[in-house]
């Protein structure tokens, strides 16, 4: 359950900053290429969808994949004696 919490989480944060980098994509474009009006709207469409998509595709699998390791690495817990009372 932990594995896909943590690979829903990384694909909304991954569609949130992959459509932030794809509007600054868009507007870099747009400022390079000098497209005015709808081609600049048409940009704007395309990169932030694709941004997005990226994103939480990309951040899926890598909360996933950090989860699942999460569940194979071991961790020794030193059992801690009684003291002497």
């Amino acid at each position: 359950m932990k594995i896909a919490l943590l690979a829903l989480l990384g694909a909304i944060l991954g569609a949130l900053g992959g459509a932030a980098i794809g509007i600054i994509i868009g507007i870099a474009w747009v400022e390079i290429f000098k497209t005015d009006g709808s081609e600049a709207m048409l940009v704007f469409f395309v990169f932030m969808p694709c941004g997005a998509i990226a994103g939480a595709a990309f951040g899926g699998i890598a909360f996933g994949v950090m989860a699942a390791r999460d569940m194979e690495i071991p961790i020794s817990r030193e059992h801690i004696g009684r003291r002497d009372r």
